[in-house]
């Protein structure tokens, strides 16, 4: 996923094809070039704000840069105030750009995976931003992606469920109303859960103990429970950490708890509410392991893109910063040469016309 090369003479007329036809529009709609003063247009803005997230150059510097190939002529504080200007606009061409890459689900199930990282600026304590994303599994590429502040809790209902659509997450997920959330979105569940704070019920609807079940999973090959996962009421206060009654479920949900050992011995909860008829026990587990591609995607981000070196903590630009470099991001999975020939690849292909 190389990207530092992404705004440069050589690239530039590869990556416009890459970009929303419309971004004039766009960017007079959202405010982000309201006069053309210094920077003459949408496509100029955009080449000036990838500039400035791949690059690690200063905002001087990259006015600097511009001026120099006639891009626009801006002055640092000059591209400080046009990037703060530019977040929603930034959101929408990032949206956008990820959006025509959705392809049509193939028959059959369609997997995605779910899972945030957090982004931190110089200095941190703590968590700062969060990154919310959701990938393609089979290609290893993002679809969508939410930046929240540090309050920003991870769940299914952030994303977009597809009738059909099986859902890989991790033990954040998996929630009951998380659960419930994609049971009623029509999609499916596949997400390792802890079987002491995930509260679920036998058939005739009576809390059980899974972890004591431990002992039953086998050494090798798994081991499944049939569950229902009661949906608790709405809270009236979060600080209520009170116990509720079964009774005040809102709905249950059909589900299978799915178990596995690792080689030294511990055991793994999945729950899944893909029917039996579907999938077994063991290509549940199997399933489970696509999931990983959403941490190796993490890792590109942060190694090649270096995303978790956000340059300001919580400044005006921070956000425009972090959209622009996913923007980046979502650029350069499509430029990125394929395993097998393609001719050409790394654009989109337009009608030209053609004169005698």
């Amino acid at each position: 996923m190389k990207t530092s090369a992404l705004h440069v003479d050589e690239q530039w007329p590869y990556v416009l094809t890459l970009l929303p036809a419309n971004l004039e529009d766009s960017a007079r709609k959202t405010n982000a070039l309201v006069r053309c003063r210094n920077v003459p247009d949408a496509t100029a803005l955009i080449r000036l704000a990838l500039a400035y997230a791949v690059s690690d150059l200063s905002l001087k510097d990259v006015a600097a840069w511009a001026a120099s190939l006639g891009v626009a002529e801006i002055t640092g504080p000059g591209l400080f105030y046009r990037l703060r200007e530019a977040e929603h606009w930034l959101t929408e061409v990032l949206a956008q750009t990820l959006q025509d890459q959705v392809k049509p689900a193939p028959k059959g199930w369609d997997l995605c995976a779910v899972d945030a990282t957090v982004i931190n600026g110089p200095g941190a304590e703590g968590t700062e931003w969060r990154a919310h994303v959701r990938i393609d599994p089979n290609q290893g590429t993002f679809r969508s992606v939410e930046l929240t502040d540090e309050h920003g809790g991870e769940g299914y209902g952030r994303h977009p469920i597809q009738a059909g659509e099986v859902v890989l997450g991790d033990r954040a997920y998996a929630t009951a109303r998380g659960i419930y959330a994609v049971s009623q979105a029509q999609g499916y569940v596949v997400a390792r859960f802890n079987p002491h704070t995930l509260r679920v019920c036998g058939k005739d609807r009576r809390i059980v103990s899974l972890g004591r079940r431990a002992r039953q999973v086998p050494k090798v090959g798994a081991k499944e429970f049939h569950i229902d996962v009661p949906i608790p009421p709405i809270k009236r206060s979060k600080k209520s950490h009170k116990t509720w009654p079964l009774q005040k479920a809102i709905a249950w949900v059909s589900a299978r708890a799915v178990a596995g050992r690792t080689r030294t011995g511990e055991v793994i909860w999945i729950v899944t509410t893909v029917e039996a008829g579907k999938a077994s026990a063991l290509q549940i587990l199997q399933l489970y392991r696509v999931r990983w591609q959403i941490e190796l995607l993490f890792k590109r981000l942060k190694s090649l893109l270096h995303l978790d070196a956000l340059p300001s903590r919580q400044g005006p630009t921070a956000r425009s910063w972090m959209l622009a470099r996913l923007l980046a991001a979502a650029l350069a999975q499509k430029l990125v040469i394929p395993t097998g020939p393609l001719s050409p690849w790394g654009y989109e292909l337009e009608e030209t016309r053609l004169h005698p």
